[in-house]
């Protein structure tokens, strides 16, 4: 390809140069969207009150959705529930159990980093032509697919999915 074409659909180097500068930009916007909630929580934190705010959830499956060990769960909770973010109960079904919720506050973080991240996505979008922001939906479904994501109306606010 010569510096002067422009790149097509099935350049795969193309297209996945594409898709990385992509990310970089995502990376930053999920960095700017947390950066109000960084004196609360750490990307980690937040990530385990995604979690938790898909509904009650065992301290065992949390920690297997994070893809940590129990212990590690345990202490992002002990730091979650200090900061008033996290309520960490004894199941009464099975008291060696430990389930988590979110309290108000947390739920409202999730809220809060959720809806910048939406609002700064939006305004990239909205910068782009309509059919070419038409194009992306078919594209970013497809990419998803490919990679095993499920659709979005079952993944998490951020776009971590349920692995349940």
């Amino acid at each position: 390809m010569g510096a002067d074409e422009e790149p097509t659909g099935d350049d795969l180097e193309a297209v996945t140069a594409a898709v990385l500068a992509a990310s970089r930009v995502l990376v930053a916007i999920s960095a700017r969207s947390l950066a109000a909630a960084e004196d609360r929580v750490t990307v980690p934190q937040f990530r385990m009150l995604l979690v938790v705010g898909q509904g009650e959830t065992k301290l065992v499956t949390l920690a297997e959705k994070l893809g940590v060990n129990p212990s590690t769960a345990l202490r992002m909770a002990d730091r979650l529930a200090a900061a008033g973010l996290l309520r960490r109960e004894v199941n009464p079904q099975n008291r060696r159990e430990t389930l988590l919720r979110l309290t108000d506050n947390g739920r409202r973080v999730v809220e809060d980093v959720t809806a910048r991240r939406k609002e700064e996505i939006a305004a990239i979008l909205a910068r782009m032509p309509a059919a070419q922001r038409q194009a992306l939906i078919g594209a970013m479904r497809e990419f998803n697919a490919a990679a095993g994501e499920p659709p979005t109306r079952t993944a998490f606010p951020l776009g971590w999915p349920d692995p349940s």
